[in-house]
């Protein structure tokens, strides 16, 4: 299901190499390698076929994205890859898997604000993109810290294996945050790593919850939009600390567990 990535241009990057050995960098990459290693516990992922990425910190122009080929649970902070919006690999060895390029790149450059951007076909979220209406009931609390935020591309076209098509999915998201892919997977945007995952892992959560609801075959109530509305402000005034404690929590797990993820 995943394809490799191979630059339209056989040019390399200009003399003037950015300075990569940051610890503002070295950081990033660490925060980026326990997400993926935390997905790939909840089941996040599937195979090698899905994507995280930052903006590289100082850089509009560069991010970090995970090596084609490796699943989740094997990557570390130095396997990953530093890639230019024109696909060339100005850090590490691999390539980007085709759509990580296409869809990733081509956010970053039309979508300033999406400093990160976590693609996956996580099970409950998927599995809600592929049915009738708005995927989300704002039924649940959980669910309530989207509300308001998620977008739905409709028009699901295959990979996306060209620049057009990566395009095309940047310029249905809009405002939003979360964008549920029809027939496809889900895309979290966020300003940071921290809030980038603590977004991933409560849209799955909240996902999962409704299809608990809906299979009872008893209606699924949504909470009153003027208390929707209320309960996701309450949410959101502290989303950006709480998505850095939750960070946090995931890294002492790891670093306890399986600290190879730092190296």
């Amino acid at each position: 299901m995943a394809h490799s990535f191979t630059p339209a241009s056989s040019s390399k990057p200009g003399p003037n190499q950015p300075k990569l050995d940051t610890d503002a960098v070295w950081q990033a990459r660490v925060d980026l390698a326990a997400c993926f290693r935390m997905a790939a516990r909840h089941g996040l992922e599937e195979g090698i076929c899905n994507h995280f990425s930052a903006l590289v910190p100082g850089y509009d122009d560069l991010f970090i994205v995970n090596p084609y080929g490796y699943a989740f649970r094997e990557l570390t902070a130095s396997q990953l890859l530093v890639c230019d919006l024109d696909g060339h690999v100005v850090s590490g060895d691999g390539q980007p898997e085709a759509t990580a390029f296409y869809i990733h790149a081509r956010i970053h450059k039309a979508l300033p604000r999406a400093k990160v951007a976590f693609h996956t076909h996580m099970p409950y979220a998927t599995a809600l993109s592929m049915t009738e209406g708005p995927p989300l009931i704002f039924a649940g609390q959980t669910a309530l810290k989207f509300y308001g935020r998620t977008a739905v591309d409709e028009n699901y076209n295959g990979l996306a294996l060209d620049a057009r098509e990566g395009d095309r999915i940047a310029g249905a998201i809009g405002d939003a945050d979360i964008v549920f892919m029809k027939h496809h997977g889900v895309m979290v945007l966020a300003p940071t790593i921290a809030e980038a995952w603590d977004d991933l892992y409560y849209l799955e959560r909240a996902c999962q919850v409704q299809c608990l609801a809906l299979s009872t075959g008893r209606n699924v109530v949504p909470v009153a939009p003027e208390i929707a509305a209320a309960a996701y402000r309450q949410m959101r005034e502290g989303d950006a600390e709480s998505a850095r404690l939750h960070l946090g929590a995931i890294k002492r797990t790891l670093d306890a567990e399986e600290p190879a993820y730092r190296t």
